[in-house]
């Protein structure tokens, strides 16, 4: 990996210098690592999501953070949810979902899955291969059905390809099967890739959507719906555009495509709803050199990869860090706590820290409300999951 310039920490692009006071002393006296989940922002960022695309409906992605309070939250402002699993699924209908207000968005799921989610009343399914339709029309039959597209995830930091989604002419035959099947061919999705950059990929999944509703609607099939998936940004350190114009260019995208015969349009946010909201608060463990020469020290905190931050991988995903501590800033690798040697956050891109950085110094590692705690290993050396703490400050 080619390395990048040091990072140093902005306040003013990450919070407000108030706020993080607050969260620091509602953190004060619990024993790290943990994540401060403050509520309140993930509100506004539905707020703000209803506000710039008032057609769509938004299906949160629960695995992004399941933690029930912020579910019932969403629960409570209307909100509907993407679901992976049956585990999921059983969570929703504790905490008071309504099974239609539920997609079962995992292409991946056992016969006896489909099967336990309809007789719990799901009735929207996402599929890619021909086995899945199969599967379905067996168990959920009737139930709306929506095909996912394959994408390249070119401009993503956590690109989504090859695993998910099947080519158009693959599409194609599995629209009209399900329509022989006896299911509701309902439209089609994609995801774009997570934390994607690069709007004008929605322009191209969009076009091709396009494509398949003209091709099945001369076999007779009239689809109903694009789901646009995910991918809208949360706020790391490489920068991105402001969700505004994502939504403005994406309506503009579908009006060009579609013009006034839109269809019905569904949104699965997961990492951009929830992830400005968390702050994981960890703390130093080690510094140490690994030669009198070397100009790196190594910082090792008590989280790490293992404990939800397994996004650091190839440090695809580079999260705003600050440390409380003095001293002349000097640039460091940072690594997490576990005995496997994969366990370094970074080391390409060098992070800034104060010079007199030493053993309990506390760690404030931003933009982490979204697959952290979902991430977390459950026992590996033993550590625990990452814990979560609700903030209403």
């Amino acid at each position: 990996m080619e390395e990048e310039s040091c990072y140093t920490f902005d306040f003013d692009r990450h919070m407000d210098p108030e706020r993080f006071e607050r969260i620091k002393a509602f953190a004060a006296d619990k024993e790290t690592p943990f994540v401060v989940i403050d509520l309140e922002r993930i509100g506004d960022k539905y707020d703000e999501l209803r506000r710039l695309l008032p057609y769509a409906k938004v299906y949160y992605a629960v695995k992004a953070n399941p933690d029930d309070e912020i579910l019932k939250m969403l629960i409570a402002r209307g909100c509907h949810f993407d679901i992976a699993s049956v585990f999921e699924l059983d969570q929703m209908l504790r905490l008071g979902a309504r099974p239609d207000d539920l997609s079962y968005g995992n292409t991946i799921k056992k016969a006896r899955h489909i099967a336990y989610a309809y007789e719990k009343g799901v009735r929207l399914f996402s599929t890619d291969s021909e086995e899945d339709v199969r599967k379905l029309a067996a168990n959920a039959p009737g139930s709306k059905v929506f095909f996912r597209l394959l994408t390249d995830g070119s401009g993503a930091d956590w690109p989504l390809s090859r695993k998910f989604g099947a080519h158009p002419d693959t599409i194609y035959r599995l629209i009209l099967l399900a329509a022989e099947l006896g299911l509701d061919p309902y439209g089609v999705s994609f995801h774009v890739g997570s934390q994607q950059r690069d709007i004008g990929q929605w322009d191209n999944a969009i076009a091709t959507c396009r494509y398949l509703f003209d091709s099945v609607a001369q076999e007779g099939v009239h689809l109903r719906m694009i789901n646009l998936g995910g991918g809208f940004p949360a706020n790391y350190v490489s920068p991105t555009h402001d969700i505004e114009l994502y939504s403005q260019e994406i309506t503009r995208f579908l009006e060009e495509d579609f013009g006034d015969q839109a269809p019905e349009i569904l949104i699965e946010p997961g990492r951009s709803l929830v992830g400005d909201a968390g702050v994981l608060v960890s703390e130093v463990v080690l510094v140490s050199k690994k030669s009198e020469f070397n100009q790196y020290s190594w910082v090792y905190l008590d989280v790490g990869k293992f404990g939800g931050l397994i996004e650091t991988i190839d440090e695809a995903i580079k999260y705003p860090i600050f440390v409380d501590a003095g001293g002349a800033p000097k640039e460091a690798i940072l690594a997490g706590p576990t005995c496997d040697s994969m366990d370094i956050l970074y080391e390409d891109t060098k992070y800034e820290v104060p010079g007199d950085i030493t053993e309990g110094d506390r760690v404030y590692i931003f933009t982490t409300g979204a697959y952290t705690t979902s991430y977390s290993s459950v026992n590996f050396n033993g550590f625990p999951p990452l814990k979560a703490y609700i903030f209403r400050g």
